[in-house]
């Protein structure tokens, strides 16, 4: 049995949510565990009570407020009221308080909240900063998929968070990457404290991964495979401590720790990221 390497986050997105994968997720030493109030169709947290609930004191507990269920699918709202009534019904339903509650895609929002979306995006980190100060959570954070929208945003007023989760890897834009380390310089984070997400833009067998060799963004690659090598790249696409990936399949999760021991050759990733700036001031206005 391997040690817990915090570097990992098993990721519930689109999961199946089977007991055999978190089972081997302990076996394979990742105990930090993330998922959302709207996965698996608003029923994740109660899913994971029933099938599960005994190895959840074994792993640390991530989770997401943001959207929430309507007639017509789901729907976001950064409404105080709304998020702090989703994260008492997070510890009720897993039957436990969760280890970090992220602000989940506040751009969505924050968007239709102008000329407010300031006022808006203090309110809403400040409910998630008062549900840690009355125990509900031990921590917070941002999760955003596109995190522009927020730069303009952040000053003193708003409320700090404990960690940032960004999309990363080789199929983020150069806007998106760009935005990400602004907003983590401008919360003061770093380390641990910067999480990525969907490494693989959704997939591992999207056909960009058979067109491309991701293995030249590592110091010896032959021994990896190019999954392998675009996981470990994503660490450094942007810069991030951990990053959140789902699978269902156990052997898979297995690789992809295997690729940790692989080393990123930095020079090639900053080269690609000017190639990602130069191809987006070439397009037209």
């Amino acid at each position: 049995m391997r040690g817990a390497d915090p570097r990992v986050v098993l990721g519930l997105h689109q999961s199946r949510h089977e007991r055999r994968l978190l089972t081997a997720a302990l076996d394979l030493g990742v105990t930090a565990l993330d998922t959302g109030s709207n996965y698996l169709g608003f029923r994740s947290h109660q899913v994971l009570a029933q099938t599960a609930g005994d190895l959840l004191p074994k792993f640390t507990v991530s989770t997401k407020v943001g959207y929430f269920p309507g007639p017509d699918g789901a729907g976001h709202s950064l409404d105080p009221v709304r998020l702090h009534a989703a994260i008492e019904q997070v510890a009720e339903d897993l039957g436990r308080e969760p280890d970090l509650v992220f602000l989940h895609n506040p751009e969505y929002s924050l968007r239709e909240a102008a000329p407010h979306n300031h006022e808006v995006l203090v309110q809403a980190c400040a409910t998630l900063d008062a549900a840690v100060a009355k125990g509900l959570c031990a921590a917070w954070g941002v999760a955003s998929w596109d995190p522009l929208p927020l730069l303009n945003l952040i000053d003193t007023t708003v409320p700090r968070p404990a960690v940032l989760m960004v999309h990363a890897g080789l199929l983020v834009g150069a806007r998106t990457l760009d935005a990400a380390d602004a907003l983590t310089e401008a919360w003061g984070l770093e380390g641990d404290k910067v999480w990525g997400m969907s490494p693989f833009g959704g997939s591992t067998s999207t056909p960009v991964w058979d067109r491309i060799d991701p293995r030249v963004f590592l110091r010896d690659g032959s021994r990896l495979s190019r999954v392998q090598a675009a996981f470990r790249a994503a660490y450094h696409l942007p810069r991030v401590g951990s990053v959140a990936v789902g699978t269902d399949e156990p052997a898979h999760l297995g690789e992809l720790i295997g690729a940790l021991a692989g080393g990123v050759d930095e020079r090639t990733v900053q080269e690609y990221r000017s190639l990602l700036r130069d191809r987006l001031r070439a397009q037209p206005a």
